[in-house]
C-alpha cells in the first residue's frame, strides 16, 4: 500500500514537472499579458499591439537560427554587428547602382559570409564559439564603421521603403516575414533529418559523431543560415529606418540569446522548441512594450532587460537540474 503510494506520488511529481518544463513560459506570458492590459494603459490597442508585433520583427527574424546554434551547443555573438553592416552595405551599393535587387542580395549575402567564416572558425579550426563570434562581432562592427565613415547612409532610393512599411491584410509586411519565418524554421527543426541531427549534436557531439552525423558540417550550416538571416534582418531593419545605421543592433545579441533561454532553449545544448522560443521573443518585446509606454527612462530599460537575462539563465539552471 505504502509503495502503491509512493510510486503516484513519484508520478505526480514527475507530470508536474513536464508541465513545468513544457509550459511554464506560456502561463507566465498569458499572465503577464492580462496584466499589462489590466493596468497598462494603451497597451491593448490595435495601434500598440501592432507596433509591438514589429518591435520584435528583428529579434524574431535572429532567434529562429540562435535557436538552432544554441540547440548544437553553440553562440553567435556577432549577429548584432552583421545586422548592422548589411544595412550599411545595402544603402552603399543602392545609391550607388539605384538597382534595389542587388542591394539585398548583396546585404544578405555579406551576412551569409560572415557566417561562413564564424562557421569555419568553429567547426574547422575547433575554435571556441564565444570567443570567435566575439572576435568577429568587433571585427565586423569595424569594418561597418569603415565602410560608413561612422555615420548614416541615407538611402535614395524611395521603392525599397517597401520592404519595412507594406501592409497586408492589416498588417505590417516585416510581421508577415516573421510569422512565414518562425513556420519555417518550426518546420526544419521538428520535421527534418537536419533538425534532429542539431539536438544530438548539441546533447551529445560525440554521440551523434558515432552515430554517423557530420558534426562539421551541422555547425557549418547553422552559422552559415545564422549569417544570412542577420543579413536579411539588416536589409528590413535599413529599409525601416530608410538608411543604414553603422551604430544599429548594439546588444541585439543578448537580446535574441535571452529571447531563447527565456523559451526553453538550453545553454547546454540537445533541447529547443519553436513554440518556446516564440514565447521569449513576445515576452521581450512585450517588457520593453511596456516600459516605453510607462515612460521608464532608457537606463532602467537596460537594467530591465540584464535582469530578464539573469533570469533566463536561472531559469535555464533550474530546468537542467
Amino acid at each position: 500500500m505504502n509503495t502503491s503510494v509512493v510510486g503516484k506520488s513519484s508520478q505526480g511529481k514527475l507530470t508536474l514537472r513536464h508541465l513545468y518544463d513544457k509550459y511554464s513560459m506560456i502561463i507566465i506570458f498569458v499572465v503577464m499579458f492580462v496584466l499589462f492590459a489590466a493596468f497598462v494603459p494603451y497597451f491593448l490597442t490595435v495601434r500598440n499591439m501592432t507596433g509591438l508585433l514589429l518591435s520584435v520583427v528583428t529579434t524574431g527574424l535572429l532567434a529562429n537560427t540562435m535557436m538552432f546554434a544554441l540547440a548544437s551547443g553553440d553562440f553567435d555573438l556577432s549577429i548584432g554587428s552583421v545586422v548592422a553592416l548589411s544595412g550599411v552595405l545595402v544603402a552603399l551599393v543602392l545609391n550607388r547602382t539605384g538597382n534595389v535587387w542587388l542591394a539585398v542580395a548583396v546585404g544578405i549575402l555579406a551576412g551569409g559570409g560572415v557566417g561562413l567564416i564564424n562557421g569555419f572558425a568553429v567547426a574547422k579550426l575547433q575554435l571556441n564559439a564565444l570567443i570567435a563570434t566575439l572576435a568577429t562581432q568587433m571585427m565586423f562592427r569595424g569594418v561597418t564603421l569603415i565602410a560608413s565613415n561612422g555615420r548614416a547612409v541615407g538611402i535614395r532610393e524611395v521603392s525599397f521603403y517597401s520592404f519595412g512599411s507594406s501592409q497586408w491584410l492589416g498588417l505590417p509586411g516585416p510581421v508577415w516575414l516573421l510569422m512565414v519565418s518562425f513556420i519555417i524554421f518550426g518546420i526544419l527543426l521538428n520535421k527534418t533529418v537536419f533538425g534532429r541531427d542539431t539536438l544530438a549534436v548539441g546533447g551529445n557531439a560525440r554521440a551523434a559523431r558515432l552515430a554517423g552525423v557530420n558534426v562539421e558540417r551541422i555547425k557549418m550550416i547553422i552559422f552559415t543560415i545564422q549569417g544570412l538571416m542577420a543579413g536579411f534582418a539588416g536589409v528590413i531593419l535599413a529599409s525601416r529606418m530608410t538608411s543604414g545605421q553603422p551604430n544599429a543592433a548594439q546588444g541585439l545579441e543578448m537580446d535574441v540569446i535571452a529571447a531563447c533561454v527565456l523559451g526553453g532553449v538550453s545553454l547546454k545544448g540537445g533541447v529547443a522548441t519553436m513554440s518556446g522560443v516564440i514565447v521569449g521573443v513576445l515576452i521581450m518585446g512585450m517588457v520593453s512594450n511596456v516600459l516605453n509606454l510607462l515612460n521608464v527612462p532608457t537606463f532602467y530599460q537596460y537594467l530591465a532587460r540584464g535582469s530578464i537575462l539573469l533570469a533566463a539563465i536561472l531559469l535555464d539552471k533550474l530546468k537542467q537540474d
